[in-house]
């Protein structure tokens, strides 16, 4: 009887020593979702590359290709670079409001949106088909074997932040209707999260359509869904980061593709036949700030939110001085002004060069 009763205490003593442990190596990781239009998975590079980052999950949007075909997209990445194990979810599939037609009223009145994402004309392209939301172009190496989850993406970002409190940082790397979604269902979701992170929201760049691009400068993930940016930007967030105009500011050049070829690993080969020379590297800085803060070099406190009229600024940022800010719900936010640019092109080259795989 004393055997059995000793037995009982030292299997306990080992179970309760084992969670500990395994809820100490919980706590320590940092916890992201990732919400993107995923027309390519390379900015999950950052994040997966990261040892102290736990990725709960993938949402996808749609934003500059349908949600389903993104889907498929970012399925396979995970399937090329041995990280099946991380769940997809199918999120919005259209915007809350806007669609393609009135986009098409808008511009007859302001002018041309140069990238208009999945309602780009068939004449840009065959990957390209605005009428045809559900159908999926085979990504680069065909169709994944994997499937999304069944949850939808909203309610998987409810259920994390109600699991973790203020601990999970929502990436949003695309337009937010998703996110404008689990904020409608919850009240407490904003509030529970840790923070959220913008790839967005960019400010004072009409010169720059005439001075530099008009298409790096439209903010298409606001302007494709303005109703959302302003729900996501009026929730009641502890902490919200917004990138901005310095994601124009590193572009994928000869040289970064270079530097790339170096090795051939599952990322890299990835990225040498999906990324486009001549770019920015939008969301792949917007990831990489979230898996080294300290790439921050200079930010800025205000209040912003996203112009809703029907106007030439339907979809585009303001941001106001705590002194005259209109105190309506518009989100106290972190704008990231600069980045130190050479330190992030290192850390991504290296993030691609590893091997991250569960099957290392």
């Amino acid at each position: 009887m004393f055997s059995d009763k000793l037995r009982y205490i030292v299997l306990a003593s080992t179970l309760l020593a084992a969670t500990t442990l395994s809820t100490a190596n919980a706590a320590a990781a940092d916890l992201v979702i990732f919400d993107n239009d995923w027309d390519t998975a390379t900015s999950l590079i950052p994040i997966l590359a990261n040892p102290d980052i736990k990725l709960l999950g993938i949402t996808t949007v749609t934003g500059d290709g349908w949600r389903d075909e993104e889907t498929a997209h970012v399925l396979r990445f995970l399937e090329d670079v041995g990280r099946a194990d991380i769940p997809v979810y199918n999120g919005a599939v259209f915007p809350l409001i806007n669609t393609a037609v009135r986009t098409a009223a808008w511009e007859q009145l302001y002018g041309k949106i140069p990238w208009k994402g999945a309602w780009n004309p068939r004449s840009m392209g065959a990957n390209f088909h605005p009428d045809e939301p559900f159908k999926i172009i085979p990504p680069y190496d065909g169709l994944p074997h994997t499937r999304p989850a069944a949850e939808n993406a909203a309610d998987f970002m409810i259920d994390a932040v109600h699991r973790y409190p203020h601990r999970v940082t929502i990436i949003a790397a695309g337009p937010l209707t998703t996110i404008a979604l689990a904020i409608r269902l919850d009240p407490e979701f904003a509030l529970l999260a840790k923070q959220l992170v913008i790839m967005g929201a960019l400010v004072d760049t009409n010169l720059l359509q005439v001075t530099g691009s008009a298409n790096f400068n439209s903010d298409f993930n606001f302007i494709f869904d303005p109703e959302a940016a302003h729900i996501a930007l009026t929730g009641n967030w502890a902490h919200v980061v917004i990138m901005g105009d310095v994601t124009n500011s590193v572009i994928y050049d000869q040289s970064v593709f270079v530097r790339m070829e170096a090795k051939h690993t599952p990322a890299e080969r990835y990225i040498a036949r999906s990324s486009q020379i001549g770019l920015p590297l939008w969301d792949e800085m917007t990831a990489a700030i979230v898996a080294d803060p300290t790439l921050v070099t200079q930010t800025l406190n205000t209040r912003m939110d996203v112009d809703i009229a029907n106007s030439v600024n339907y979809g585009h940022a303001h941001v106001w001085p705590e002194s005259i800010a209109p105190h309506q719900g518009e989100a106290e936010v972190t704008i990231v002004q600069a980045i130190d640019a050479k330190r992030f092109i290192d850390e991504y080259v290296a993030a691609a060069h590893g091997d991250w795989s569960t099957a290392k």
